[in-house]
């Protein structure tokens, strides 16, 4: 095997990904929220809670970026910061109620998008896709 090849083959799918990423959300509008503040509502939606480190790190923000960033979504009721009853200075990050009727109507068209894209797929080649996400998941991503 061909490491070498592996790494460049690696780069276009991540490239491809992040296209593919732009162009399922790139109609998603969300009045008041901006591109950044986006990507921190769909990281808490999927792996909340999460703490303002771990924002800062997965989507290459600075701490007092992040943390602006957050106190704005906090500021429109999107989400909220749960104190660590054991040391008042920690805290996660959850969506609120409201936040996760947004981030369900968001995730109902990117549901949308994604079935128009897979729309014309034979049942062969949906099962392939689906164990090619098993495997990039459990031995790449994990």
């Amino acid at each position: 095997m061909n490491k070498n090849k592996l790494f460049q083959q690696f780069v276009r799918f991540t490239t491809s990904v992040h296209q593919v990423t732009y162009d399922m959300t790139k109609e998603i509008r969300i009045e008041n929220v901006t591109t950044v503040q986006y990507k921190i509502l769909e990281l808490i939606t999927v792996s909340q809670p999460v703490t303002l480190s771990e924002i800062s790190e997965c989507l290459h923000l600075s701490l007092p970026n992040a943390s602006r960033e957050l106190k704005k979504l906090i500021q429109y009721q999107l989400c909220e910061k749960i104190i660590d009853p054991n040391d008042r200075r920690k805290f996660d990050i959850r969506l609120t109620e409201e936040g996760t009727v947004l981030m369900n109507k968001v995730f109902q068209q990117l549901e949308i998008n994604f079935q128009e894209r897979i729309n014309n797929l034979s049942e062969p080649e949906l099962k392939e896709i689906q164990n090619a996400f098993e495997i990039l998941q459990t031995k790449f991503f994990a």
